[in-house]
This record gives C-alpha cells, structure tokens and sequence, in this order.
C-alpha cells in the first residue's frame, strides 16, 4: 500500500525492497511505472474511463462478469418482482381464495404485508452482515433464507403458515438487495456502472412476468397446486444466486478495506484491463478507491450508526436516502403491485381470467419500459429524471383518481377503461426515476465506510412504507362492506354500519397530495450525481474538506513520502500490515 500516516516512510521503505512487484490474477509481476502525482485529483478516472472507446463485449472477462450479474447481483429483484405478482395473480385463483377462505381487507392486507415487516426486523442486522462477511456471502446466505421461506409457503396448511413464510421471505431480502446493489457499484465497470445499476430493478419485472404468467396458467386448476406450482416457483431465483455467486468476485472496496489489497488489485486488473497490470486505469482506480478509504477513515474515528447524522453532508444524505425510501413505496406502485385485482373490481372488471391476463400484459409492458429506460437514463442528469418521473406520477395519478370517481358515481364504462389506460402510463412514468435510478443513485450518494448502512436506512423507511402500504391499501380501496364484514366476524360485536364506510376513490387523493409533495422535496433538496466515479463521490457535500485532505496528498507525492511503490499494493503481503498501522493511526 502506500499509507499516509505517521509511520508512512518506514513503510515506504519496505514496499522499495519489492522492486515495484505487482500481483495479478494468482501471482506477482513486475512493473516499473508509477503513478502521476495528479492521479488524486478529481477526474483522473473518468478522463481515462472516456479515453476507452472498447465496448465491453468485447472484452472476454469483462462480459463474463456482467453474464454472472444478471442471475446473482441484478437476479436478486426478481426475487422482489416475483412475489408481488404472485400475489396479485393469487387473488384472482379460485383454489388460493377458497382455501384462505376469501382474504379481504385487514386479513389481505396482513398476507401481503407480512413480507415487508420481515424485511423491517432485518434491517438493523443488515450492514454489520455485509460489511462483515462480505457482499458476496451475504447474498448466498439470504438466498438460503429465501428458499426456506418459499418451500414453507409452498407447504402451508393454514393462514398462519403462510403468513410465517412470508415473513421468512422478507427476512432474507433487504440482505440481498443491500449487497448485491452494493457489488454491482463496486466491481463493474465505471463506464457501465449506471446502466448496470439501473438495470438491478428492472429485473424485477422479470420475476413478475414468471409469476404472472405461472398463475394465469395454474388459475382454473382445482386443486391445491393451482397455488402451490408459483409458491414453489419462488425457490428458483434464489436458487439461482446460491449457485452462480460461487463464481463472482468480491467487492474490491471491501477487500480493500479488509486489507487484501492484492485480492482487490487483482481483480481490478483482471476485468477492467483485461489482466493488464500496468494499466493506468487499473493503477488510477486502486489508489483513488485506497486514497478515499484513508481519507473517509480520516474524518472519522468509527463508522458507527451515530456517524449517520455526524455531519450536515451526512446528515442530508440520510434525509435525501430516507424520502427516496418513502417515495418508491408511497407513490401508488403498491395499488398496482400487490392489489391489481382488488383496483379491477372497483372498476367492473370481475372475471379471473381477465384480471390475470391484465396482470400478465402489465408485467411485460412493466419489464420491456423499465429495460429501455435503464439502457438510456444514464444520459440524463439524476436529479432530472427523478422531477420527471415525480411530475409525470402526479398528473397520471390525478387522472386515475378522476377516473375511478367518475366511475364509483356514474358507471361509466369509459372511465373503466380510463383506468386501465393511466395503470399503463404509471409504469414508464415510476421507471424513469425510482426503478431504473435508485440504487445506481444510492451507490453514488454514500461514501464506501457507510454505504451498507445507507442502503439500509433506505430500506428500512422503504420497507415501513410498504409495510403500511400492502396491510392498508386494501382497507382503503375495499369494496363497501368487505371491511365492515371482517370486524363483526372478527370481533363478534355489533357495530354500526356506517362507522367503516370505505373511502374508495377518495383514498387516491392521499397519494396525489403525496405525490406533489415529493416533486417540491426532489426540486430543492435532490443532488445531482452522474458524470463522476464514486471515489469522486465520496465527499460530496464536503468539498471544502475533501480539497484540504487531497492538498495534503498531492504536497507528499510531491515530497516524495508516497510513491516509491505506487503501481499497485505491495506483492509480499504488506499491503494488509499498512492497513493495520493506518487504522491505529
């Protein structure tokens, strides 16, 4: 390595003794180049990432990596997409109604929600998991969790066991979707790292698209398989992520920050230069990526959740990751996601294989605007996309809203389909923000030391969000007396009729009134982060300190304290000694 600290010159000195050795992929090469004093300035990297002009398809291991992210990182949501749909196809198999004796309402809402309030009792546990073990192990783990969880769903005799299979399900993927969100950023490539990101949720529509299909198939079968074939489809994504991890590499940030600088080099050189050690890229992004690290581990003494709100960038992170969590959950992607077939009776559309046919064309309108999206948002400024995406999501919801009133009063069957249309125009409208931005805008928001808690904090109000969402949507868009029916045979008391009466369409106006408050928060609170690596990221709202710590660099290369050995971490296993003598300091 090449530490800055106060031990630096000793260490320095040991490194020379090397000759300037390098590792790549298994063993040390030599190599005489070093790295230019200007390697920490702001956009080395992304001068050199604009100067390969080779597509990476035609790159052998770089494209072998992205074909092992689509069924293990980018796979993870279609562990997401899958059970959403499945559940919004259930409702609409006679067999799964019958057998839960006809959910509504509350009992619905607990079915659904119980996946989301899982996913809130991990949270806390998530980010020691990911840092401690590691990206890769972490989504091997939580996809054994989800297995567990779909066979128990597939083997429930009774409304309990289904809902404690849920709540299994929900156990495993806020691990799964921080870690794998979190490699994708760290080990692609800069040059496709938003696409790569954008493209982690639209898999999610791939899920769906199995599902949806799975339950328009299985719909008319009488027996109990008519609901059990999708539960037991569930195991097969995550089936698939235990399996082809054991082929992806590990974060190089986070063997980096565990002091296995060869590992990370290694593995920079091996898919980003093809196995060329002395690419400048290579050098250029192992520094930066150590040289951030120091400095991150500078500003702070510990990474602990109190260090969250330790500063006002910090504290503005938090906040911006915090509303994005509430955003992707509260602005009406629930109604479509988890209750389509409750929206279509509310609009006279009753027959099952109607609802399951429209749940199929939604899936598949969903997956083929949310890829286009993610192939090309990354052209267009963050902060851009997402007033779009709010924007557009109020207009098409005010709409929809007078749609369905128009209908609940007058029956009007052009209202019907009015509704049909805006479900439609919903999805290209969420895509271009919150599905194909978020997690590739989260990456780039946290500074690497606290990263895996800031995908937490955003899943953890995303996950209460839905949570609310999924046990109250239901209530909200019940038919009248279905929740007036659960309470008296819940309850066995009398109550008066009229104390339950559900809102129907006037429960949309909460999600316009929510809607118009997100377009305010993006517009004056939202940053703009494309165009930069994520080294260049880190100090995001520190620039005035960012700028001291990199004087203080580029005046040492100057000096000579650093450099002597600065092409890559040291070949004899120093670079893992450095780390230790860096943290004391």
């Amino acid at each position: 390595m090449s530490p800055v600290e106060e031990k630096r010159t000793s260490i320095v000195e040991e490194d020379s003794k090397v000759d300037d050795e390098r590792p790549t992929v298994g063993e040390p090469v030599a190599t005489t180049s070093k790295i230019p004093a200007n390697i920490y300035s702001d956009d080395t990297v992304s001068k050199l990432v604009a100067q390969d002009t080779v597509p990476w398809y035609k790159k052998p291991n770089l494209r072998l990596l992205y074909l092992l992210f689509f069924p293990t990182c980018i796979g993870v949501e279609m562990t997401s997409g899958f059970d959403s749909s499945m559940m919004n196809g259930l409702q609409a198999v006679d067999s799964w109604d019958t057998f839960f004796n006809s959910p509504r309402s509350v009992l619905l809402g607990l079915m659904s929600a119980m996946y989301s309030l899982g996913a809130v009792i991990a949270l806390p546990f998530v980010p020691l998991v990911t840092d401690g073990i590691g990206r890769k192990w972490t989504i091997i783990v939580s996809s054994v969790v989800m297995i567990v969880g779909a066979v128990v769903q597939t083997t429930a005799h009774n409304f309990v066991m289904f809902i404690m299979a849920r709540f299994i399900l929900g156990v495993g993927i806020p691990f799964a979707i921080v870690a794998a969100s979190s490699l994708i950023g760290e080990l692609s490539h800069p040059k496709e790292r938003a696409i790569l990101g954008s493209l982690f949720n639209s898999c999610y529509f791939v899920g769906s698209i199995v599902a949806a299909g799975t339950t328009l198939g299985t719909f008319r079968m009488t027996s109990n398989w008519g609901w059990r074939i999708p539960s037991l489809l569930q195991v097969v994504p995550s089936a698939m992520q235990v399996v082809f991890c054991l082929f992806l590499p590990e974060s190089p940030r986070w063997l980096i920050s565990r002091g296995r600088g060869q590992e990370a080099f290694a593995i920079l050189a091996k898919y980003h230069a093809e196995g060329n050690t002395e690419s400048e890229l290579v050098k250029a992004e192992y520094v930066q990526i150590e040289k951030t690290l120091e400095l991150e581990k500078s500003t702070k003494s510990s990474v602990g959740w109190k260090d969250m709100l330790s500063t006002p960038g910090m504290r503005r992170r938090v906040l911006v990751c915090a509303m994005l969590g509430l955003f992707t959950q509260w602005s009406g992607n629930g109604l479509t996601s988890y209750f389509l077939a409750r929206i279509l009776d509310n609009v006279g559309i009753t027959d099952n294989r109607t609802k399951n046919l429209v749940n199929l064309a939604s899936t598949c309108w969903g997956f083929l605007n949310a890829t286009i999206l993610a192939l090309t948002v990354s052209r267009f400024k963050r902060r851009s996309a997402y007033l779009l995406c709010a924007v557009s999501l109020l207009l098409i919801f005010t709409g929809w809203t007078v749609a369905s009133a128009r209908y609940a009063i007058s029956g009007d069957q052009a209202s019907s389909r009015a509704v049909i249309a805006f479900i439609f125009l919903y999805s290209p409208a969420y895509n271009v923000g919150y599905n194909a931005l978020t997690y590739t805008f989260l990456v780039e928001l946290f500074p690497f030391h606290v990263r895996a808690k800031g995908i937490t904090i955003f899943q953890a109000f995303g996950r209460l969000a839905g949570f609310f969402n999924t046990f109250v949507n239901p209530i909200g868009i019940a038919e009248a007396g279905e929740f007036m029916a659960f309470r008296l045979r819940i309850l066995d008391v009398y109550i008066d009729w009229n104390a339950f009466v559900p809102l129907g369409w006037k429960f949309y106006i909460s999600y316009v009134v929510f809607l118009a408050y997100e377009v305010v928060f993006i517009y004056f609170l939202f940053p703009e982060t494309s165009g930069r690596s994520l080294e260049e990221l880190a100090f995001l709202y520190e620039e005035d300190e960012a700028k001291k710590q990199r004087e203080l660099v580029a005046h040492d290369l100057k000096e000579g304290h650093i450099g002597g050995n600065a092409s890559g971490p040291a070949a004899d296993g120093k670079d893992e000694e450095s780390s230790s003598q860096l943290a004391k300091s």
